[in-house]
């Protein structure tokens, strides 16, 4: 047992299996719906970047490498400045998704470096530029381009040019979980001296301001290098600093003159450090002020080039006299060994350096990630931000049938500046990277979703916060699935209990499914976009007029992956409680009637052997809506297989399996099993042999769904064949647009006409090898198609795998696809070993698009790693003498 897995079994204990303190801190809570109490929810507008240094939030706080208790009473982050820009760098600077040509995007370089599950040790890397920050340019030049032009990114403008910038490398090591050393090292990276101002600076979350305290909390000063805070709740810490240039005191307030034009009762509010950092206003006011709400330590330096200068702060419950003995710093390098040891313990031998690197950077990304998320909806229709009265519009609006949502959570984010709130489905293939490093929390995050204050009473569950009631694919079971036997791998012990608890809640969500999208009651099954947001021709969550309907392939096989990993969490646990027996029969024929439906209707196209939506109009033939995409794949994802040993330990079930199948069968009805010619193994799947190799086919045609970074979202098939129908007389196209989105479809931020998603591509892998492991050498294929090389369906997996993990991966000549344009940059020494994390990949060059530090979802890449490299170490393993 390492160190850290000696900390993560102490939290395990909990009520809530976390840390005290972590990465909780938002890195963007402007712009987000919960401060949007406008009429008219426009989220962007209402609370803009501009207004983030000067204005109080209502429902968190963000910085940049910052850290707060898991409740979010007292916060700590770095902030800077260059002594050109106009405002201190305290958070991260992006486009809102009216200014950007792709919708919103964050335009900074920062990087995950390290971090451990309890947060022991965490390491962040920002890059800040010593010439002006060039918010105005970066505004400008997007506002120019369109859709079909590339997003003009910071390393665009010049800023970085000849390395005229400072890394600021942010390190915290605990001495416990409420003994917190930060180390702040900033390197010019310029070949001359440049200045630079550090400003470690702590703060309480206001909610003083709503009446939710009785008594406001204070930082008060207790010598030159000691501040003690003082909450409530919280308690007493103590924040110590080395000798500082300076340090000043104001108060978490909105300045309403710059924001609204109102006089300020007090020159104490949110910026005044800010403008007495800059304009030296108010600077000795608040340098002889004594206590606050907000506090910052202040260092001037001017560093040579190539020096790096290392300031260091401990944030404490403890009083003492020296919070700086000699050999303190010592801890870093104990807890950073720790970190080490712990990814040696869980992750696979034998890869090499890069892919390592690689996969302890997805798991950083992922940890750093969690954040603190609190929304109580009704609290926020029902009260005034002090700006605008409470309106009927945000009465009446977004959310307002979600009054039972009340969430204040440590959640697992998608990505903390992108989108700084939780998505359903997100979370779902997030947890399963979790499960790498930390099953027990894992577990938690797919439990809280599914909590009284999360899901509706109906059985629904809250997709994000821009609209609650969308619709999700329901990957929760099998997400849950995958965590249980992730951690069962781990420790040769699997979770029942776990599986008994989630089980129980899905009951309710797959309810609310059948009920409320199988609206004729034939198990053909709709959702509208489902998370996929452009990829149909139209937006398939539209309501058409004349009675037209949507029936949808995905929304189909979803459900039919759905009522499968349902069965089969009931399987599991019947293995030890067989009252759960009658419960897998019930799902399994679920799937049986679901597997007939697809089948059997008109979603297969006999023609083209591709699943499709379907337009169907009364009175008219149904008309496929003739589209290549991952909606007519979806169907691979509903696999299993049910062992021998484990059916013969359930007989009502076996006995119940053999009528259905005789039954069936006698009467020429469709079905779904096959069982292996060894008798030892059955295959359960929405997709019939002869099917399945049609799909394959095209699954792996270069000139189709094959990508070099992996699967392409729609078919490169659309390049040259776009496909267009008219609807209430509107004529509708798609054509394959493998890079950024060119449609405005749900903000135009995401594009799934082409490019490679990385959860989608976990999918495939996940279900080709499945099917690979029950067929073996009796079903080979072409690898890729057309190639004439054969290969089973388990070679194929690791192929793709080999595909999509070569997009973060060195080439021969030090480049990575997912770079792309600016793979110079990250050629030069230091920067390396850097890699980003982004939303999508372009479908012919691999390059990253979207959301840059989506880990999130993109951290699957780290199971792919951890998978690929348990095959090689398996491949290298001696064979045992017999």
């Amino acid at each position: 047992m390492t160190a850290e897995h000696q900390r993560l079994a102490v939290n395990a204990l909990k009520p809530i299996p976390l840390a005290q303190w972590g990465p909780y801190l938002s890195e963007r809570q402007w712009g987000t719906v919960r401060e949007d109490y406008g009429p008219w929810g426009d989220a962007w507008n209402y609370f803009p970047f501009d207004h983030s240094h000067c204005r109080v939030y209502k429902w968190g706080e963000d910085g940049i490498a910052g850290i707060s208790d898991y409740l979010q009473n007292l916060c700590f982050s770095v902030a800077l400045w260059n002594g050109k820009d106009a405002i201190l760098k305290e958070r991260l600077f992006g486009l809102g998704n009216n200014e950007g040509n792709h919708g919103e995007d964050v335009k900074e370089l920062y990087y995950y470096l390290d971090n451990i599950p309890t947060h022991a040790y965490m390491e962040y890397l920002y890059k800040y530029p010593q010439q002006e920050f060039p918010y105005k340019k970066l505004k400008e030049e997007n506002r120019k381009r369109g859709h079909l032009d590339p997003e003009y990114e910071i390393l665009d403008t010049g800023v970085f040019d000849d390395n005229r910038y400072f890394d600021v490398l942010v390190t915290y090591a605990k001495q416990s979980d409420q003994d917190i050393f930060i180390k702040i090292s900033i390197t010019n990276r310029y070949s001359k001296p440049a200045d630079i101002h550090v400003l470690p600076h702590l703060w309480y979350y206001n909610r003083w301001s709503n009446k939710q305290m009785q008594q406001k909390p204070a930082i008060t000063r207790v010598n030159k290098t000691t501040v003690k805070a003082s909450h409530e709740n919280l308690g007493n810490y103590y924040f110590y600093f080395q000798p500082a240039t300076d340090s000043l005191f104001t108060d978490n307030e909105t300045n309403t003159e710059t924001v609204n034009g109102i006089p300020n009762e007090s020159i104490y509010v949110k910026d005044a450090i800010h403008r007495a950092v800059i304009k030296n206003e108010n600077t000795e006011q608040l340098r002889k002020r004594n206590a606050g709400t907000k506090f910052a330590a202040i260092y001037k330096a001017t560093l040579a080039a190539g020096e790096t200068k290392t300031i260091y702060c401990r944030l404490s419950n403890q009083v003492m006299d020296n919070a700086f003995v000699r050999g303190f710093a010592d801890i870093f390098t104990i807890r950073k060994q720790e970190a080490d040891d712990y990814y040696a313990a869980i992750l696979p031998k034998g890869m090499n350096d890069d892919m390592a690197r690689i996969q302890r950077q997805a798991l950083a990304g992922l940890l750093w990630s969690k954040q603190y998320y609190h929304f109580d909806v009704e609290r926020w229709l029902s009260t005034s931000d002090g700006i605008t009265p409470v309106n009927e519009g945000k009465q009446k609006g977004r959310n307002s049938d979600w009054k039972h949502l009340k969430n204040q959570d440590i959640i697992s984010m998608p990505d903390k500046w992108e989108y700084p709130w939780y998505a359903a489905w997100d979370l779902a293939f997030q947890c399963i990277s979790m499960a790498v490093a930390d099953p027990t929390f894992a577990k938690h995050q797919l439990l809280l979703i599914m909590r009284e204050w999360y899901m509706k009473p109906d059985g629904q569950l809250p997709a994000y916060e821009w609209n609650f009631s969308d619709v999700n694919p329901p990957v929760q079971a099998w997400a849950a699935l995958q965590v249980y036997h992730i951690e069962k791998k781990q420790n040769g012990k699997g979770d029942i209990v776990f599986l008994k608890k989630i089980f129980q809640k899905l009951l309710i969500n797959f309810t609310w499914w059948i009920n409320r999208k199988d609206l004729k009651g034939d198990s053909i099954f709709e959702g509208g976009f489902l998370g996929l947001d452009n990829i149909g021709v139209f937006n398939r969550s539209s309501h058409f007029s004349n009675k037209m309907q949507l029936e949808q392939a995905d929304g189909t096989s979803w459900m039919g992956t759905y009522a499968l990993d349902m069965m089969d969490i009931a399987i599991e646990i019947a293995q030890y409680d067989e009252s759960f027996e009658d419960t897998a029969t019930k799902f399994f024929e679920h799937f049986v009637l679901i597997a007939e439906a697809l089948n059997d209707h008109y979603l297969w196209n006999e023609e083209d052997k591709f699943y499709y939506d379907v337009l169907c109009v009364p009175g008219a033939d149904p008309v496929p809506l003739k589209i290549q995409s991952i909606v007519g794949l979806t169907p691979l994802f509903a696999v299993s297989t049910i062992d021998k040993a484990a059916l013969d330990k359930l007989g009502d079930f076996k006995k119940r399996l053999a009528w259905f199948e005789n039954y069936r069968i006698r009467n020429k009805k469709f079905w779904p099993n096959e069982e292996r010619g060894d008798g030892e193994q059955l295959l359960l799947s929405l997709i019939p042999k002869e099917r399945l190799e049609f799909l394959v086919k095209k699954l792996l045609d270069e000139n189709g769904f094959l990508s070099p970074g992996g699967i392409r979202a729609l078919s490169k098939y659309h390049k040259e064949h776009p496909y267009s129908v008219t609807v209430d007389g509107h004529e509708h196209s798609i054509q394959y647009d493998p890079g950024d989105s060119t449609s405005d479809m749900f903000g135009g931020n995401s594009n799934w006409r082409g490019p490679v998603w990385m959860p989608i591509n976990f999918l495939i892998i996940q279900s080709i090898r499945r099917y690979g492991e029950f067929y073996g050498d009796s079903l080979l294929v072409d690898y890729p198609t057309g190639s004439g090389i054969k290969m089973n369906l388990i070679q194929v997996a690791r192929e793709l795998t080999k595909r999509v993990i070569s997009l973060f991966e060195k080439d021969s000549s030090g480049q990575r696809k997912c770079y792309g344009e600016y793979n110079s940059f990250y050629q030069q020494p230091g920067n390396e070993h850097l890699v980003p994390f982004f939303e999508y990949f372009h479908g012919d060059t691999g390059r990253g698009l979207g959301a840059s530090h989506q880990t999130g979802w993109t951290a699957l890449v780290a199971e792919l790693i951890s998978e690929y490299g348990a095959e090689q170490s398996e491949e290298r393993r001696p064979a045992q003498a017999i």
